[in-house]
């Protein structure tokens, strides 16, 4: 479970090498969920208007025998089952998605925290106290049958509560839940925090690695390397050595993950650098977007389908999916090569990861891990500048592997370095708003766009996401540089302008705005509709009417951090 063997990489490697159509082993073991001709039969009828909600239903029987009814039907049909029988074949043998959980209100969760106390403006306040609020919506606690007959669920058993982004997604997700406890830990819920981080360190025990999201469709690709600097947010709220010391292996372990199965060596100018990319190399269509993924295979000839699904699921571990970062060549789909990239952001994450554990190393007494980790990070800035640092343009990219090249298009992720805080002085900084300036991005008064692109995909233009506006404003507003934090101030005030103006409007949080207009709108493109996660009660907002003119909507920084902090947090979180 922890990585493809050593010689299945080099079967792989051979037979691209010779040109042959390589068989790739599926996402997981499930002749259900993840795999095999029920699935397929499905997925491909198009029972559901969401190839989700397929894979995300429990079992009424035993695997075994829902497959030996099914063979039993599929051959008395010749092969050719009816909708309506393979509908009814269906509710006969799967319940609705979503029994095998209970809602959970977070015990922690109170209601009057201490940021209320900051906020001055009482339309801001009235909107925090809402959000706030939502907590008791999105916690859900996994029914015990999932662990005692796991193989009648997609669902990964998960021992603690969570938070679930809601929507669609009905069970936890990866990078999604850093941004959740950030918000979390504003609203003063530690040990709601510290249950879904005990859940992710439990999962690397078992897998490895965190998977994207808890469901066993999801097992052999995981998302942005976030645990360790969850953990960090953790500690820094409560002090809770004890638990750092009874899981510091299980955050090495995950760092071993990264640099076993998502490395890649490369040479440059007479160098050798080690950096990191997304790669999945599990076959077959994604199952909770089969049918899509089946129908652009279909463009392709046979003995390229395999690889456009790898790439696919890159894409998805990624949590970009999709966007033109990944594209070569063109700004379609099709032209994927997400395994290609040698990404800014992960690369940064993984730096400012590797920095973290040096520090929980040390403060454990273990000089030796410590001293291993600092020599980690150093290397990577090394192959960071000389990979993916442009000191003309002034920012970080993408590098290609293929075309040995970097991608120069704007992504907010250029600037993650900033964030995870590698970088070595003030004038990276300064050069880096530069950038910002260079590409206008100062004149999109909604917030930064994800991208300048038009591809149709969700991660980019004129789509703005939560968590790439922290990337920016954060790593902006933590840098020391006092322009830097004033030009993070107004781009935050942008921010909570947006979705707040968007709140009283819809009395709605959406995971994605359309930034490119005179009054944002919720985001679109992609696989699937905006998420309106959920709609607030009825509130005293309702009745405060819009701000006045001139109104200025953070009219004190401190409290504008505070409410940043819970509305993009929160918002991430898809309400």
């Amino acid at each position: 479970m922890q990585g493809i063997s050593g010689m299945l990489q080099l079967g792989l490697l051979l037979g691209l090498q010779l040109g042959l159509e390589v068989a790739l082993p599926p996402p997981c073991d499930s002749q259900i969920y993840c795999t095999g001709e029920l699935l397929r039969q499905v997925q491909m009828a198009k029972l559901y208007q969401d190839d989700k909600h397929f894979v995300d239903m429990p079992l009424t029987k035993d695997p075994d025998q829902v497959l030996s009814d099914f063979n039993e039907l599929f051959n008395s049909s010749g092969g050719n089952i009816s909708r309506d029988l393979l509908k009814t074949f269906v509710n006969e043998h799967f319940k609705d998605p979503g029994q095998e959980m209970e809602t959970w209100i977070p015990e922690d969760w109170k209601a009057s925290p201490r940021f209320f106390q900051n906020i001055s403006d009482t339309r801001l306040r009235a909107w925090a106290e809402d959000l706030h609020n939502i907590w008791k919506k999105l916690g859900r606690k996994i029914k015990l049958d999932v662990s005692d007959q796991p193989d009648r669920y997609s669902l990964i058993y998960a021992a603690h509560p969570f938070i679930v982004p809601g929507g669609r997604f009905i069970e936890f997700y990866y990078w999604d839940s850093y941004w959740v406890m950030q918000g979390l830990l504003l609203s003063e819920m530690a040990a709601t925090v510290k249950g879904m981080l005990q859940n992710f360190l439990d999962m690397v025990k078992h897998y490895g690695h965190v998977p994207n999201g808890g469901r066993v469709y999801y097992l052999q690709r995981s998302q942005p390397p976030l645990l360790t600097l969850m953990m960090d947010r953790y500690l820094a709220y409560t002090n809770d050595l004890a638990f750092l010391r009874d899981n510091i292996e299980t955050l090495d372990l995950e760092l071993v993950f990264w640099m076993r199965d998502r490395s890649v060596n490369i040479s440059h100018k007479g160098e050798h650098y080690v950096l990191n990319r997304y790669h999945v190399p599990y076959g077959g269509p994604r199952p909770e977007s089969y049918s899509k993924d089946e129908e652009l295979a279909e463009l392709l000839p046979e003995d390229a389908r395999e690889s456009l699904w790898t790439e696919l699921k890159a894409g998805a571990e990624a949590g970009w999916d999709f966007s033109s970062r990944w594209f070569v060549g063109s700004n379609y789909l099709l032209d994927i090569k997400t395994s290609q990239v040698v990404p800014a952001d992960l690369n940064a994450f993984l730096c400012q990861a590797e920095e973290l554990l040096a520090n929980f190393h040390t403060k454990l007494g273990n000089m030796t891990m410590a001293q291993y980790y600092l020599e980690a990070q150093a290397q990577r800035k090394a192959a960071m500048k000389a990979l993916l640092w442009n000191e003309t343009l002034g920012s970080w990219f993408d590098f290609h592997i293929e075309t040995r090249k970097q991608n120069h298009a704007f992504y907010p992720s250029n600037l993650s370095p900033l964030w995870a805080g590698c970088f070595s002085d003030l004038d990276t900084v300064r050069k880096n708003i530069k950038y910002l300036e260079d590409n206008k991005i100062f004149t999109y008064r909604h917030g930064i766009p994800t991208s300048l692109q038009i591809s149709g995909q969700q991660w980019d233009f004129p789509n703005a996401w939560a968590p790439l506006q922290d990337l920016v404003v954060k790593g902006l507003a933590d840098s020391g540089s006092a322009q830097a934090q004033e030009v993070a101030f107004q781009l935050a005030q942008n921010w909570i302008q947006t979705n707040f103006a968007l709140y009283q409007k819809n009395k709605a949080m959406y995971e994605k705005y359309d930034i490119s207009i005179d009054v944002a709108e919720p985001g679109g493109g992609g696989e699937y509709e905006v998420q309106v996660r959920t709609h607030a009660a009825q509130h005293q907002l309702a009745t405060l009417g819009p701000p006045a003119s001139g109104f200025t909507l953070l009219r004190q920084k401190d409290s504008a951090w505070e409410c940043l902090a819970l509305s993009w947090y929160i918002h991430w979180t898809y309400i």
